[in-house]
């Protein structure tokens, strides 16, 4: 059984560490959590790891936020995965810092990452985990906020909130979505 699982951010040092990046961190942690690399690979950053006899891959879209469905689209089809062991990790400014809920299908939320996949894919019937960054900003600064980096209360639990998306992608790679999202999502 094959999975691909898509970390939404931006590559460059500048966006590393911001909000924005979540998807990126959380792949990052998974990766490491199974001592595997990433290489470069078309559209990505592309890593591969084994549990508990599936295939799951990882992947980094290079194509900057706004463009994420053109990675999405090849890895799908490069590698054969149907929609639904299609997994796509993002942050959601309507969520409180931290919360974490996995959907089947979902709006895009006028996040241009998921508008992009939609673009791509002709629909939205594909899983998500939307991890939660908070709206702690000032009207007219939501730019800004998301290219920020979490602020120092933020990253006392940070690791904690990622160690549990990541969980919760081996759930889904495991259980399926149904049982994934009544064990976990708050």
């Amino acid at each position: 059984m094959k999975y691909l699982i898509v970390g939404l951010g931006n590559i460059g040092k500048e966006y590393e560490a911001t909000r924005h990046n979540i998807g990126f961190m959380v792949l990052d942690s998974l990766a490491q959590k199974f001592d595997e690399p990433f290489d470069i690979g078309r559209h990505a950053f592309t890593s591969l790891i084994k549990h508990k006899g599936r295939s799951i891959y990882l992947i980094k879209p290079t194509t900057y936020m706004n463009l994420s469905g053109k990675a999405v689209q090849h890895w799908l089809s490069q590698l054969k995965i149907s929609r639904e062991n299609l997994m796509v990790i993002v942050d959601d400014l309507a969520l409180p810092f931290g919360s974490l809920r996995m959907r089947a299908k979902g709006s895009s939320a006028g996040h241009n990452g998921l508008k992009n996949i939609e673009a791509c894919l002709g629909g939205n019937n594909y899983p998500r985990l939307r991890f939660g960054i908070g709206d702690n900003f000032s009207k007219g600064k939501q730019i800004d906020y998301v290219l920020s980096d979490f602020n120092e209360d933020e990253k006392i639990s940070l690791d904690e909130h990622i160690e549990k998306a990541a969980e919760m992608i081996l759930s889904f790679t495991s259980i399926g979505i149904s049982h994934t999202m009544t064990k976990f999502n708050d």
